[in-house]
């Protein structure tokens, strides 16, 4: 899978969960993707290819352990934030789930009435 490629299916990926918004925040070469105004995933599609995305921080560390390609976030809490470079060795698969768990743990943490407000009927 080509690199162009990769960064195109994250971003839809990211796109695709319930709710989801993205802005440039950080500039043109740079979405961000957000549930009610809370980040869950940032993703440079200029330069290197990399997402970044919450973890546990048990997770990540166990991530970062296993894999050369990941690592603490880029600009952000090295503890819950991991950094993904989107190299060919990287499970396209396993990015998929990473990117629904960081949404997931943005999504829990939101005050339970917005939540209500933002699942699909």
């Amino acid at each position: 899978m080509a690199k162009k490629t990769r960064i195109d299916q994250v971003c839809t990926w990211c796109a695709d969960q319930p709710a989801a918004t993205m802005d440039n925040t950080f500039g043109p070469g740079t979405n961000v993707y957000r549930v009610a105004d809370k980040m869950f995933a940032l993703v440079n599609i200029e330069g290197s290819d990399f997402v970044t995305l919450k973890a546990l921080p048990e997770d990540g560390a166990a991530l970062r352990a296993q894999y050369d390609f990941v690592r603490e976030g880029y600009y952000m809490n090295k503890r819950h934030w991991m950094t993904i470079d989107l190299v060919d060795e990287a499970p396209m698969d396993e990015i998929r789930e990473l990117i629904e768990e960081s949404y997931h743990l943005v999504f829990e943490n939101l005050p339970k009435k917005r939540q209500t407000e933002l699942r699909p009927s």
